[in-house]
């Protein structure tokens, strides 16, 4: 293996993956309409200690 490919494969572990799956898809459609029909939870309602 080249030292070139080598680095690239380290490299790309690294980085994150940006692509939505269709189930990504879904479950943000899913939160959308949890959020608007107002079944969410405040931030300031939840302890986070």
């Amino acid at each position: 293996m080249s030292e070139q490919l080598l680095i690239y494969e380290t490299v790309k572990r690294f980085l994150p993956d940006d692509v939505a799956t269709p189930e990504d898809l879904a479950d943000i459609v899913a939160a959308q309409n949890e959020y608007l029909r107002g079944e969410t939870i405040n931030h300031n309602a939840i302890d986070w200690n």
